[in-house]
């Protein structure tokens, strides 16, 4: 059974080989990574960690042009399989990105991971008082798009950015579902 859990410095190695399945830079979406980021040592991994947790911390301002974030990983029997990031606010960058980003390796597509860890972090965003949430996904992502419409994701538009053309759903955030 997967488990949504904050990041944790004690699962590096799986951390690693979920990334090395992705391919390095390429679309790790809700890991909250930067360019910046140096994972690959104890040290560098456990910097980046303490990072998410900070933008994660209600108490702690948001860096200026950002917004707070709860980072989730999922996990299953020690595996990293995925991520899902929320940002709190709304901003410029979440008017790009989105409220909700997130990203299943590959070889765990396919399972519902991403309708599940979606479902989950919608309630998180009700009990942060959101209302509704702007969700994004590449345009030619059907897989991504199924998963945004099956919780209740109304399709906006589709807008050009600086790195590819992506559909833009809007969830209303209501009572929690069953």
């Amino acid at each position: 059974m997967p488990e949504l859990i904050a990041p944790t410095t004690r699962l590096h190695a799986a951390w690693l080989q979920a990334r090395m399945e992705w391919g390095p830079g390429v679309h790790e979406d809700g890991f909250g990574l930067r360019p910046s980021d140096e994972v690959g040592s104890p040290d560098g991994f456990a910097a980046w960690v303490a990072r998410l947790a900070e933008e994660s911390d209600p108490a702690k301002a948001a860096q200026t042009g950002r917004t707070r974030c709860t980072y989730r990983w999922i996990i299953e029997g020690g595996r990293v399989l995925g991520g899902i990031a929320l940002r709190h606010e709304f901003n410029d960058f979440v008017l790009r990105a989105g409220h909700i980003g997130y990203g299943i390796r590959p070889s765990a597509r396919q399972r519902g991971l991403a309708t599940w860890a979606l479902g989950r972090m919608l309630d998180e965003a009700r009990v942060l008082g959101l209302d509704q949430v702007l969700i994004v996904c590449e345009v030619d992502n059907l897989a991504s798009a199924k998963t945004i419409e099956r919780h209740g994701g109304v399709l906006e538009d589709a807008r050009h950015t600086e790195h590819s053309t992506v559909r833009r759903y809007w969830i209303k955030i209501g009572e929690p579902r069953v």
